[in-house]
């Protein structure tokens, strides 16, 4: 059985694509993260924002994937809830892409 996750792929106000997750990202719903993300970039190296700033677990295999996005696109945002700003900090992601505390996490 899947992990709890709800995936919304959305336009910021600058237009930029963005995907906004709430739940946790796990092995078992790792494939519609993947695709959201990918959805998300339309198969171009535009820049993407992830709002994971209701994520409050992150797998190993959620990291991969965001290291793999990563070098698809021309930059990454993350808003992630301050839980998971040191995890994706020690994994190196952070030197990858733009991290950055969810506002009142």
């Amino acid at each position: 059985m899947a992990t709890p996750l709800s995936l919304n792929t959305d336009r910021d106000a600058d237009g930029e694509p963005r995907v906004v997750a709430v739940g946790e990202i796990d092995l078992s719903n790792i494939a519609v993260f993947t695709e959201a993300l990918a959805a998300a970039s339309g198969g171009t190296r535009r820049p993407i924002t992830v709002d994971m700033s209701g994520v409050k677990y992150l797998d190993s295999a959620g990291i991969n994937v965001l290291f793999n996005h990563a070098d698809e696109v021309d930059r990454l945002h993350l808003i992630v809830h301050p839980f998971l700003v040191r995890v994706l900090t020690i994994t190196g992601l952070s030197e990858i892409a733009t991290v950055e505390p969810a506002d009142g996490g």
